[in-house]
This record gives C-alpha cells, structure tokens and sequence, in this order.
C-alpha cells in the first residue's frame, strides 16, 4: 500500500502526517482543560456572585495556560511541517 511511498513523496507525506498528529492531540487537551475552567467558573459564580470577578480572573489566567500548551503543538506542528 505504501510501496509507492518512497523517496521524497514518502518524506514529504510523513511530514504532513506528522504535523497533523501533533497539532491534533497536541490541541485536544488544551481545549478539554479550557471547557472544563469555564464549566467550574460558571458554576462557582452561580454560586456565588459576589466573587465572579475573582473567579473570572483566575480562569482567564488558567485559560492562558492551557492554551499556552495548544500554541507549543502549533510551533512543533509548523516545525515539523516546514523545516524538517
């Protein structure tokens, strides 16, 4: 199936499967932490409001975070894509 897969077609198809990997699973976790932040947030000021700006400050900041994380398997992603 892949026998034809060789050579720089075979490099070049490995590399866009790569990216591809590593910007899904590298993207997955980020966005299940963020959604559960946001469900724990909303539920905590619902609670109490009084503390929503505290709560919300603290979920923005654990948000960035996370998404810190989705922005390092973007960079290996174009890595991996454009100069390897």
């Amino acid at each position: 199936m892949f026998g034809s897969m060789v050579g720089p077609e075979g490099v070049d198809a490995a590399k866009a499967i790569g990216s591809a990997i590593a910007i899904g699973v590298g993207g997955l976790g980020p966005a299940i932490g963020i959604g559960m932040a946001v469900k724990g947030a909303m539920e905590a000021i619902g609670r109490n409001p009084e503390a929503g700006g505290q709560i919300q400050t603290s979920m923005i900041i654990g948000a960035a975070l996370a998404e810190a994380v989705a922005i390092y398997a973007f960079v290996i992603a174009i890595i991996i894509a454009i100069v390897l």
